[in-house]
């Protein structure tokens, strides 16, 4: 199996656009990337839309040879209803979120803008939710709808485990951190070999005590989901870092990680590229005067 992370926000985008490869199936998970609207007050740098046109050309290049799309949920981090329609979704079989239920009122709405487009170009379009599908001997399961963080007011998403002859992968989509039991369930259950975990919101800490209570959760999880299953490699990366100091906050991580003898490594590093946090450095570029 060949796991390829597409763009992340290591790498200077909001993304967790993969790329997953085995012997029966060439998969794309979450084709999309954006940049936060506003940060520090401020809109986008140009260089965060510089390399937001040159990754959205880098999916849809990788989307060529896929057979299938997955689709975990509806924020523009994660699909698009404007973007490379065609290069993406074009014959393709499309497994998406569950459009219609536990789903927010916004990602409902979204939803049925994006399935409109779609439908007369993909050759199959299924839902995700606590499903299975097989090619060949590759399976594709998904969890049931979890929270995207803390609580569900940001709506629902699916993890998706991948798993071939010889290893299994999963992608966590938008937990946070897995400050909830119940997002932790799935993965403790299927024991990955590798994970791609969404990190906790930490740049939101000091907007609210749930932000803090929800850091803490997320550590004792993660611990907890590395000794229990013993992964081989975790890429840790998304809302996490979107923030300067993410590091800070997951010393013990990383010192149970070196314990256990677990890779944790952000996109970038999994791919050997130095992190590029762009919007996380977007007040500097723009009081450097940078271009």
């Amino acid at each position: 199996m060949r796991i390829e992370p597409l763009c992340s926000d290591s790498m200077g985008v909001r993304s967790m656009a993969t790329l997953v490869e085995t012997r029966d199936l060439r998969l794309m998970i979450d084709p999309a990337a954006a940049v936060a609207p506003r940060r520090y007050g401020l809109p986008p740098h140009p260089r965060e839309l510089e390399l937001l046109e040159k990754f959205w050309g880098k999916i849809a290049s990788a989307a060529e040879d896929c057979e299938v799309i997955v689709v975990t949920h509806y924020h523009y981090d994660h699909h698009s209803s404007t973007r490379f329609l065609e290069e993406i979704y074009r014959g393709r079989i499309v497994i998406v979120k569950d459009p219609e239920n536990m789903i927010n009122f916004s990602q409902r709405m979204r939803a049925r803008v994006f399935l409109e487009k779609i439908k007369p170009i993909a050759a199959q379009i299924a839902t995700a939710d606590g499903k299975e599908y097989l090619f060949g001997r590759t399976s594709l399961e998904f969890s049931n709808p979890v929270p995207h963080g803390p609580d569900d007011h940001l709506g629902y998403v699916v993890e998706l485990r991948v798993k071939d002859s010889s290893q299994s992968f999963l992608f966590t989509s938008d937990v946070q951190g897995f400050p909830l039991d119940s997002q932790a369930r799935f993965i403790l259950d299927k024991k990955p070999n590798t994970i791609f975990l969404d990190g906790p919101s930490t740049y939101m800490l000091g907007s609210s005590t749930n932000i803090l209570n929800m850091l803490k959760a997320s550590i004792r999880n993660i611990v907890g989901i590395m000794r229990e299953i013993s992964p081989s490699k975790i890429i840790l990366d998304h809302h996490l870092l979107r923030d300067l100091d993410w590091k800070k906050y997951f010393e013990h991580v990383f010192e149970e990680a070196e314990r256990l003898d677990v890779d944790l490594s952000t996109a970038a590093e999994y791919l050997g590229k130095s992190i590029n946090q762009l919007e996380a450095s977007r007040a500097n570029l723009f009081s450097s005067g940078v271009k």
